[in-house]
């Protein structure tokens, strides 16, 4: 589970968005959609920890990790390929660096075997032994061939590394994952591995993407960041389209009524304010029409 609490981002005068309150709900897989220049991305980094907001805070559920597509895609250079897959699990990489460290030293001291002891024992715990072959695993099920896993990133073109970083947020199996455009750069097969993969999993998902297709194929929720506030859905994207459809049909409707109504106060109100037999209600309808508020419907930023 991952929530904030009013949560606002402003840039110059005008907030970009402002007390977004909400709770992701562990299990489901929210589309983050709206407009370009919205703000979407710039709360993405806010969930991520990349970007403090201005006023607000966000919380992540009591020892959850957390995964997240990285978009520094020349961050890894100097890395080898499956070495920055299984970055993504932070404990795991921390351990595997330490242990191969003391492994490489000239001698090793009592107290060396003693730490080695006890990392090999965090390894094994955390499928340490295994992690290469899991890393590869989604390395090919993202289509990199398995003659480039132990090569360098900087071996890599420009639109593979952002593959790679995606088998990166997808690796530790975390119980958050945060996700800004994964389809960017996959092919149709890639984009329905992807999809089944996000399937089987149980993490609380926060997406954006593009594709609706994609969206309709993972997506339970949508939050549409419209406007500066955040509204939830349940569905997926098509969900989301009727429901906001029919939303503002009921909204035109009502109006509708209203300004019928306003007519026929405003009508009476006319004729008979000056009528002393008739001057007591028009007071009263005069109140009516000052009670009647009609919906701010306003075309979607999309």
């Amino acid at each position: 589970m991952i929530s904030t609490a009013n949560i606002t981002m402003q840039f110059g005068e005008k907030p970009l968005f402002e007390d977004i309150s909400i709770k992701f709900q562990g299990g489901n897989r929210y589309g983050l959609i709206g407009a370009n220049g919205c703000g979407k991305s710039t709360f993405m980094k806010i969930l991520t920890g990349e970007l403090a907001p201005s006023n607000g805070t966000v919380s992540i559920g009591n020892g959850e990790r957390l995964g997240v597509l990285r978009q520094d895609q020349f961050a890894y250079e100097e890395f080898r390929v499956v070495d920055t897959v299984i970055m993504g699990h932070e404990k795991l990489w921390k351990v595997k660096k330490e242990r191969d460290r003391i492994y490489a030293l000239p001698e090793m001291s009592d107290e060396d075997g003693l730490k080695v002891g006890e990392l090999e024992m965090e390894f094994a715990e955390m499928d340490g032994y295994m992690a290469e072959s899991s890393a590869s695993e989604l390395l090919l099920g993202l289509d990199i061939p398995e003659d480039q896993h132990y090569g360098l990133m900087s071996e890599i073109a420009p639109g593979w590394k952002l593959r790679i970083l995606l088998a990166q947020a997808l690796f530790s199996d975390p119980e958050i994952l945060l996700l800004d455009e994964p389809t960017n750069n996959l092919d149709i097969n890639s984009i329905s591995w992807l999809v089944d993969v996000l399937n089987d999993r149980k993490a609380t998902m926060v997406i954006i993407s593009h594709d609706r297709h994609f969206l309709n194929g993972v997506c339970t929720h949508m939050s549409d960041l419209d406007y500066g506030a955040l509204n939830t859905f349940p569905g997926n994207y098509d969900d989301f389209m009727i429901a906001a459809t029919a939303i503002q049909e009921k909204m035109q409707s009502d109006n509708a009524k209203k300004e019928a109504k306003i007519k026929e106060l405003k009508h009476f109100v006319s004729r008979f304010s000056s009528n002393a037999s008739k001057a007591k209600q028009a007071t009263s309808r005069q109140k009516q029409l000052e009670k009647i508020e009609l919906n701010d419907i306003k075309p979607s930023s999309r």
